[in-house]
């Protein structure tokens, strides 16, 4: 139930993922309740809070709206580690590409 809540926020494929890749980006109460709602790409710890908030919150349509392709398939061996596992196996159960930039870089 868990894992298919986030299963059914999946892109189709990584190609949809058009969002920024520099600049600040503002996020909407729906996906920032918790904390800070403004992140400037430019620094390594706000992207990856980006990101974070993003993968867990951000519902189908805020993915390629805020989300990178390649920014994420760069940023994913950190990202990894900083995600849910339910979140992280979602994504690289759907995406092997995620999978294997994670064994690269053990």
């Amino acid at each position: 139930m868990y894992r298919e809540k986030f299963r059914r926020r999946l892109p189709e494929s990584l190609d949809e993922l058009h969002g920024p890749t520099h600049g600040v980006v503002e996020l909407p109460l729906h996906m920032a309740w918790s904390g800070m709602t403004s992140y400037d790409l430019g620094k390594p710890r706000q992207r990856i809070g980006l990101y974070r908030t993003v993968l867990h919150e951000g519902m189908h349509d805020d993915l390629p709206r805020y989300l990178n392709q390649d920014l994420l398939l760069h940023l994913w061996p950190v990202l990894h580690t900083l995600v849910g596992r339910t979140v992280r196996a979602v994504w690289e159960e759907a995406f092997p590409q995620l999978a294997s930039r994670t064994r690269a870089a053990a």
